[in-house]
């Protein structure tokens, strides 16, 4: 049966390259397009072999740390594995990303929406097979050469590792440009969103690709091995008798390969339809599918069905959780509309109630979080019932490789419009891709809700394992250690966000200043006949995500490591539940809020009357600029956050238990 889960990850990396083998046979326009869609892949190559130059040197340093003070070359090896894998998944993903991107755009063109839709949905494909496939073959192929389920920690380690600053680098970069170009561009200069004129446009496009495919994968791909992780070695401590407890997560992560790689032949839109209806499809039939496996795999390996019960309800947690962001995100539900609704009376009450929004927001996933771990722990009883959390958990992510390849859409539909709007293709071209854009950012939105869920599940699940590693049977909160470790960790994600907001404020005015000086010193910009430095802008969004990332990586790593040893184990244990409660909410907050104020400006661009242009498209367009770093930067960097500094406790667990702490 292990067997089976090596397999199936060499299958998902398999039918990967056999997707971006028919994304490359599909034409990519014309040379103009050709060129545009060159700059924004060269660009965007240019900035991760830049953050993986930067990423090397903190591998290197960490692996060292491990292998020479933990004494564990085999968890150091892991780690490396990890890394390395997470990088290859990004760097692919992001790859294809940018080759399809024109050829969506091109294909709006010469066929329509059906096809436009499966190219930008094949390439997000791509990313979510890449993702799964190493994965689980790296988990898997480490645990059948070894035998070893500790050493797996290292390799989750090695995916935090390159997600944490891979998601805050690519937010950082993608945010700046975005902020730059729609400011001074949309705001001060009235120019479309897009438009060739605008000096950033080019480091806009590119920052999709490395913040929103290559940052959102890394980050997805994280979740899902720490998951595989947590359930592993929770089903050592809880099934030792004959080793089902670790071959069920793998199984089932086969399983839930295949039922994406079936799911995404489903995928078919028309010309009138609605493509989110087609993307949905996709997930419905993937998750029906593991449903079936995981009741068939639970009776056949542990002869009853409360494993299957268990991933059941981490699926179910993970679909509504989907649906709550869907309703709180999307123009379709009336707190889109209530946000453009606000937009009429000018900028502060449209910051003002996109932030209710998404305070709001967090109400019924957190409601919903606590049902599913109240359900998948008590199936199981008090005995093994940490293990059904982590199985809640295996069964969320499942299905990661649909979820990322409706996720991974959205940036690439994005592209394509970018790419008709620069190169001046007939407007009904546009209308395509902004229908496809419109429902990208709709379905990113519950791709965070879905990561930020299923990081709930996993940072519990592995804060379970760090408190087995440490043999912590409870934690007192009326110890003062405890207490002060609670008050850090709920500090973190605050302390985190803030300094992430603040880098994307820092390399945004620096944009700015550039994007103005552009348009007031080049001559002929706003005529067409003077071309913009489109360089200088890319080459700022790259320094500034280079410089910024480091400061919020090395925060999250040293925080567990100080606190544990300067206070303890349960002092840790505190900091990491602090950390867990806000940074959930938190996240949750800031991308909704992020995805509710971006949906609400497209909504208003819809409208024949007060629509592009007007003021209050114009105090629309100054809250999706706030909501930016929200969505794509802090937000989705709290899930890593949190999930970081569990699987960096777990790992340096032998040593917290050697020092029991300085004080």
């Amino acid at each position: 049966m292990l067997y089976l889960s090596i397999i199936t990850g060499c299958v998902a990396l398999l039918f990967a390259f056999y997707l971006s083998k028919s994304i490359l046979k599909a034409d990519s326009g014309t040379e103009k397009m050709k060129e545009i869609a060159h700059a924004i892949h060269e660009g965007a190559k240019a900035f991760l072999f830049a953050e993986y130059r930067v990423l090397v040197i903190f591998v290197a340093v960490l692996f060292l740390v491990i292998g020479i003070g933990l004494k564990s070359w085999l968890t150091a090896v892991s780690f490396l594995v990890g890394a390395l894998f997470s990088v290859l998944a990004g760097y692919i993903g992001m790859n294809v990303a940018t080759k399809a991107n024109v050829r969506t755009a091109n294909a709006a063109k010469v066929s329509g929406m059906k096809a436009a839709l499966l190219i930008a949905f094949r390439g997000g494909a791509v990313m979510g097979m890449c993702v799964v496939g190493f994965g689980l073959l790296g988990a898997s192929t480490l645990y059948f050469l070894t035998g070893r389920v500790d050493i797996l920690s290292g390799f989750s380690l090695g995916a935090s590792s390159i997600a944490l600053f891979a998601r805050v680098g690519g937010g950082i970069y993608t945010k700046a440009a975005d902020v730059g170009a729609d400011l001074v561009g949309k705001v001060e200069s009235g120019i479309p969103e897009d438009d060739p004129r605008n000096p950033a446009v080019i480091a806009d496009n590119v920052g999709d690709n490395v913040g929103d495919v290559a940052g959102m994968g890394a980050d997805l791909f994280e979740s899902y091995v720490g998951a595989i992780v947590s359930a592993v070695t929770l089903g050592v401590i809880h099934f030792q008798e004959n080793g089902s407890g670790i071959l069920f997560p793998l199984i089932l992560s086969a399983v839930g390969i295949l039922a994406s790689i079936i799911a995404c032949f489903f995928v078919r839109g028309d010309e009138k339809g609605d493509p989110h209806t087609a993307l949905k499809m996709g997930s419905y039939v993937s998750s029906g599918i593991t449903i079936v496996g995981a009741l068939f795999l639970s009776k056949i390996i542990f002869g009853d069905f409360k494993a299957a019960i268990a991933v059941i309800t981490g699926l179910i947690v993970g679909v509504i959780i989907g649906f709550i962001t869907e309703i709180y995100t999307s123009d379709q539900y009336s707190f889109v509309k209530k946000i453009a609704n606000q937009a009429k009376t000018g900028p502060a009450t449209t910051i003002i109630s996109g932030i209710s929004v998404g305070m709001e927001s967090t109400c019924i996933p957190i409601i919903i979080i606590g049902i599913g771990i109240f359900i998948s722990y008590f199936v199981y009883g008090n005995e093994h019932g940490v293990y059904g959390i982590a199985l809640a958990a295996v069964g969320m992510l499942s299905t990661t490789g649909i979820t990322i390849a409706v996720d991974a859409y959205g940036p690439i539909a994005d592209n394509a419009g970018g790419i008709a709007e620069m190169t001046g293709l007939d407007s009904s071209v546009r209308e395509i891709t902004d229908k496809l854009d419109s429902v990208g950012n709709t379905t990113a939105a519950m791709g965070k809700g879905f990561a930020i869920g299923s990081a709930a599940l996993t940072a519990l699940s592995l804060f379970v394992s760090y408190a087995a590693a440490v043999n912590i049977t409870n934690i007192d909160i009326l110890d003062p250690k405890v207490i002060i470790g609670l008050f850090l960790g709920g500090m973190l994600p605050f302390l985190f966000s803030a300094w992430t907001m603040d880098s994307v404020s820092k390399a945004a005015y620096s944009m700015i200043e550039e994007v103005r000086r552009q348009f007031k010193t080049i001559p002929g910009i706003m005529e067409g006949t003077g071309k913009p430095d489109y360089n200088s802008c890319i080459d700022i969004s790259t320094k500034a995500a280079l410089r910024e990332m480091i400061r919020p990586g090395i925060i999250a790593v040293l925080a567990p490591i100080i606190t544990g040893v300067v206070l303890g184990p349960k002092a840790l244990g505190g900091l990491l539940a602090g950390s867990l409660i806000t940074g959930v909410l938190l996240a949750i907050f800031l991308s909704n809020s992020g995805g509710a104020w971006d949906n609400a400006k497209k909504y208003i661009e819809t409208l024949d009357e007060d629509g592009k242009g007007s003021e209050r498209h114009k105090a629309a367009v100054v809250g999706d600029t706030v909501g930016d770093p929200f969505k794509d930067t802090s937000g989705p960097s709290i899930n890593i956050l949190i999930k970081l500094m569990t699987i960096i406790s777990l790992v340096f667990a032998p040593l917290f238990m050697a020092i029991g702490g300085l004080l």
